[in-house]
């Protein structure tokens, strides 16, 4: 029999176990799982603070009961202390302090990404907040309820930061952002779409502090105050929101890493150990915009490498299409979207990209209730296949975004993007819809 042990029940590593148990009966599958929950969707957590969901049930898509009904065993608030890899051996221990050894055939690593902590004096005051787990978004839930907490400072303008800004807006709390960088999100977005989530933010009453550097939180016991390397703000709270890195301790030397930290793996999510793979945001993906691989923590890519890494562990030889990490945002009713690369990332890596930017209604202008679109796409300049895309409305156009990452895929020109069939109905675009026009203003 088949022995599959799986290290995380996350995104990556509960799409991993269904895969095995939902199309391969007999698979002797082990989950050893350090929280007391599995499957917590984290990109939920904003609006469960903000009040925009009822409660945190549906951030949860399975859980101990029924993984251990489709027949798996799980070891839940259990820590994995090292792996042999030669012998095969999961060496852990329970929350009662037992020691336990698990043995396996394949090892599946779903050890996700730990939050960066920037060493600042004062980060360990109380009221200094991570945001990753279901605790931390509880235990911040709980703060906010219980006392009088008024102003909130959240340090990272990624998507995270910029998502928790509108939580604690709707609450009616005084929130400040700061940033090292110029702008938000700047990781995804082109200054065209930057200056616009800007503006929105600036709207709904969040200041903004760019270009400025944390370098002492204060505080007795609690924090009281955030000071940067040009000003001092007053907090109650503070969010540390400054990115994630991937936690492959576990590896222990052995398994060959990424630059930035990540298990290096192939299409098939397999490890440099034999019979060992590794998925979601501790491990690499392929990335087509790049045609290498890259680290792009999504919940999207996690779902699928855990799905790719459950059959080839059971023996089903399945490759990964790549990706183009694809995401989207949206914050007090403005959505933007992106995939494939940004024309400053872009040509910060080197390639030589043109790009083609157009700005127009949705519908047609005698449509009552019409939204504006701003879409950018970049491309190679030689060989003129599409490299990226944005847009950004309040107008829902998120499904757009599908055919640009389909299209980066698959190599496809802007010249061809050109002459696509596209339908026309005045209920949902224009004859000459925006689509058409970018890739018809391309040079």
């Amino acid at each position: 029999m088949n022995k599959i042990v799986v290290v995380g029940g996350n995104h990556a590593g509960t799409a991993a176990v269904n895969t095995i148990l939902d199309n391969y009966p007999g698979t002797e599958v082990t989950v050893i799982e350090e929280n007391s929950n599995i499957s917590f969707l984290g990109c939920g957590m904003a609006l469960w603070i903000g009040q925009q969901i009822d409660g945190p049930e549906g951030l949860f898509y399975s859980n101990e009961k029924i993984l251990t009904g489709k027949g798996a065993k799980i070891l839940m608030e259990t820590s994995v202390e090292s792996i042999d890899y030669t012998k095969k051996i999961v060496h852990a221990k329970d929350k009662h302090g037992e020691n336990i050894r698990e043995d396996y055939d394949k090892l599946i690593l779903a050890t996700g990404s730990l939050p960066i902590i920037p060493p600042i004096p004062g980060i360990e005051l109380e009221n200094v907040q991570q945001v990753k787990l279901y605790q931390n978004a509880e235990e911040v839930i709980k703060k906010l309820e219980h006392t009088n907490m008024k102003n909130i400072i959240v340090v990272g303008g990624g998507y995270i930061g910029v998502e928790l800004v509108e939580a604690f807006k709707r609450l009616d709390k005084n929130v400040t952002l700061i940033d090292v960088a110029d702008a938000v999100l700047t990781s995804y977005y082109d200054p065209e779409f930057t200056r616009v989530m800007t503006k929105n933010l600036e709207n709904h009453g969040i200041k903004l502090s760019f270009n400025e550097k944390v370098v002492e939180i204060i505080g007795d016991k609690k924090v009281q105050a955030v000071k940067t390397d040009k000003n001092e703000y007053p907090a109650d709270m503070v969010i540390m929101a400054v990115g994630f890195k991937p936690n492959t301790s576990l590896g222990d030397g052995q398994i060959e890493l990424f630059k930035n930290g990540a298990f290096l793996v192939n299409k098939k999510q397999e490890t440099s150990i034999g019979d060992v793979f590794a998925i979601g945001d501790c491990a690499t993906v392929y990335d087509n915009t790049l045609d290498a691989p890259n680290y792009i923590a999504l919940a999207t890519n996690a779902v699928r490498s855990g799905i790719i890494a459950g059959h080839n562990a059971c023996g089903t030889n399945i490759e990964s299409l790549g990706v183009q990490g694809s995401n989207g945002i949206c914050i007090f009713d403005l959505k933007m979207v992106s995939t494939g690369v940004s024309e400053t990332k872009a040509k910060q890596l080197g390639l030589n990209v043109e790009s083609t930017l157009y700005q127009d209604t949705q519908k047609p202008t005698f449509i009552k209730n019409n939204d504006e679109v701003i879409i950018k796409i970049v491309y190679d300049k030689t060989s003129r296949r599409i490299l990226g895309a944005q847009m950004a409305s309040t107008y829902d156009m998120s499904m757009g975004l599908h055919m640009f990452s389909l299209a980066i895929q698959e190599h496809v020109t802007i010249d061809r993007l050109a002459l696509l069939d596209i339908f026309f109905l005045p209920h949902f675009n224009q004859p000459y819809n925006y689509i058409t026009m970018a890739a018809l203003s391309a040079k």
